[in-house]
């Protein structure tokens, strides 16, 4: 099985689910998203196939994001921030062929392996 995973080095989640890909023998692409952010296009996709809206996968802690009103913005608006400023993306998205899941917490990976 293949995976693609945006992922924060920083983030513990984020690490740990990354590493539950490689234990379970999964051929993982990492994305580093902070340096390598997905276009708001990408995000939209991935967001739709995750069964989940923009807003719900937009980081609010430690960003400005309610602040800006970004939990009650515009789907577009929303992406386009997120692509301008991937530091409001929350982690970590995986990407397998059995579908998307923002693992909050880790173990949501578990679902598309």
């Amino acid at each position: 099985m293949k995976a693609t995973i945006w992922h924060n080095p920083g983030c513990g989640t984020s690490r740990n689910t990354l590493a539950m890909l490689k234990d379970a023998g999964v051929d993982v692409t990492v994305v580093k998203y902070l340096k390598t952010p997905p276009t708001a296009d990408k995000l939209a996709q991935l967001y739709r196939d995750a069964g989940i809206t923009p807003q719900q996968g937009l980081r609010l802690r430690g960003t400005e994001a309610e602040a800006r009103g970004l939990p009650q913005a515009d789907d577009a608006t929303v992406l386009a921030a997120m692509a301008a400023e991937p530091k409001l993306i929350e982690r970590p998205l995986v990407e397998t062929d059995k579908g998307v899941r923002l693992c909050r917490p880790k173990e949501k990976v578990l679902e598309i392996l």
